[in-house]
């Protein structure tokens, strides 16, 4: 008697990694079904969105392959733009990636994956999944130039139990690239965007202006001595660490904090006052699912592009709030952003920067 297939889904973007990985199941033995997220735009251009979806009816046909589109673009607006420009208003900056990855990838699609019967669903992150039983870990990619698991760290042993990462294990882009074109795919070239992806090439400041009602609120920027020396046009503008466009002379000068009771810019010229050792996480998730003894030491960031810093997680301030101390000071560390600890390879979790 013949053993039923497993099925997956697979989230196609429309780029290369997503298809590959269709591709990798589809050798592998899986049933595999690809679904499309339409979500919403600031900027929309329906002459790239046909492109997407005529690209994507090509895989689904070299691979041979069904394509569901769906559009979550109202659940997307609600529960990543309206985050994203709500934390800009607290004067926090913001993660949109890691939120989306919660609530719509490995939220909705993940719920959407289990009503159509599929065993599992599978993205084209660059991430691998590891470990044995009921117990699963989150592992970086070999490729560690793209490693994703940053903007991971929020899911829970339940999803990661109906998850593959099928490119994780490739050492470079270039690899990826090679499997696509042998296998005639037509994203074998195509381009990555590295912008957030709900701004379609509209630069940040022209999104955040059309919120200039609710976001834009001129004030002072101020010395940490609290000495005026100009005016900000809105904290959201700003970012911790910032240097260029300011728009103070004399510098340079580097935005080290924002004072929304005040609606202040702090800004200094000793860059040495961006540094700190000392981090309070909130909201902080396990990925085992076991919170571990503590002290912990870990190796961490405070930003998807930093490296990693040698640092201890020395206690637990409420039930989600921890204090993280750095060995070597952290240079911008910004409220809004992610946190995340690793034990080798291994993505231990994480929290948000506050």
């Amino acid at each position: 008697m013949e053993t039923k297939r497993q099925k997956v889904v697979v989230a196609l973007s429309g780029g290369v990694d997503s298809s590959v990985a269709a591709a990798l199941l589809k050798q592998q033995g899986y049933e595999v079904v690809g679904v499309h997220m339409k979500l919403w735009s600031a900027n929309p251009n329906k002459k790239i969105q046909r492109e997407t979806q005529e690209r994507l009816k090509k895989v689904a046909s070299v691979l041979g392959i069904s394509l569901q589109i769906v559009d979550l673009g109202r659940e997307f607006k609600k529960r990543v733009v309206n985050y994203f420009l709500g934390e800009l208003k607290k004067g926090r900056t913001p993660n949109p990636c890691v939120v989306c990855n919660k609530e719509i990838k490995f939220g909705l699609l993940l719920g959407l994956a289990k009503r159509l019967g599929a065993d599992f669903l599978a993205t084209g992150h660059y991430v691998r999944k590891g470990g044995a039983g009921n117990i699963y870990k989150l592992l970086k990619a070999k490729n560690l130039e793209k490693d994703q698991s940053y903007f991971l760290w929020k899911l829970n042993q339940r999803q990661l139990k109906r998850l593959l990462f099928p490119i994780g294990n490739f050492k470079s882009k270039r690899e990826v690239r090679e499997v696509a074109a042998k296998l005639g795919l037509p994203t074998a070239q195509t381009t990555e965007s590295n912008d957030v992806c709900f701004l379609q090439n509209m630069d940040i400041d022209s999104f955040l202006q059309s919120y200039k009602g609710g976001l834009r609120k001129v004030g002072k920027i101020t010395t940490k001595d609290g000495e005026a020396i100009g005016e900000h046009q809105g904290l959201c503008f700003y970012t911790i660490g910032q240097r260029k466009g300011i728009g103070l002379s004399d510098g340079p000068w580097f935005v080290i904090a924002k004072d929304i009771k005040k609606n202040a810019l702090v800004v200094s010229k000793n860059e040495k006052d961006l540094l700190q050792k000392e981090v309070i996480a909130e909201n902080v998730n396990w990925i085992s699912g076991v919170e571990p003894k503590l002290p912990l030491k870990v190796k961490a960031k405070v930003r998807y592009r930093s490296g990693l810093s040698s640092a201890t997680i020395v206690e637990k301030m409420s039930k989600v709030r921890y204090k993280i101390i750095f060995i070597n000071s952290q240079r911008a560390v910004t409220c809004g952003q992610s946190v995340v600890f690793y034990e080798g390879d291994k993505l231990l979790g994480g929290g948000i920067i506050s």
